[in-house]
């Protein structure tokens, strides 16, 4: 299973909940809804990259290889919670985040993990903003397989 490359999206991510509820409105109003199916909740990233000319490249390469075998790959969205398993209040003290019990809460840099999901790139763009400048848009929407 392929991993997307370590490069942060630019701030202003989007992420898309489209739940997948059966309904069914009767006559008189009444409304009834049912979940359907076991993962009922997927998400959508829309992602921007402002990367370098190679960062660029890395990330348009590693689209194509996944579309043109079909694949999917995995990919920590930005709000993904630590895989450690355990449950936790943030807290804001000033400029840091502190865990409810007051310790310093652990970033992916300082070796936490986050929880990682499995994706598909349906399409993707890039831009050529300024020389060696790049804006790349791409939309990740999360499936559920094995």
């Amino acid at each position: 299973m392929a991993t997307f490359p370590s490069i942060a999206p630019t701030f202003g991510a989007q992420k898309r909940s489209e739940p997948v509820v059966r309904r069914v409105q009767f006559g008189d109003g009444y409304e009834q809804r049912l979940k359907y199916g076991l993962n009922q909740n997927p998400k959508t990233w829309s992602l921007t990259f402002m990367v370098n000319t190679t960062e660029a490249n890395t990330i348009e390469t590693f689209l194509d290889d996944q579309a043109a075998s079909a694949a999917s790959f995995d990919w920590s969205p930005p709000d993904a919670p630590p895989s450690t398993g355990t449950s936790f209040l943030l807290l804001e003290d000033g400029d840091n985040l502190l865990l409810e019990d007051g310790s310093a809460f652990l970033t992916e840099d300082s070796g936490t993990t986050a929880t990682i999901y499995k994706w598909v790139c349906d399409q993707w763009s890039k831009e050529l903003m300024a020389d060696s400048f790049f804006k790349i848009d791409a939309t990740f929407r999360q499936i559920y397989e094995p």
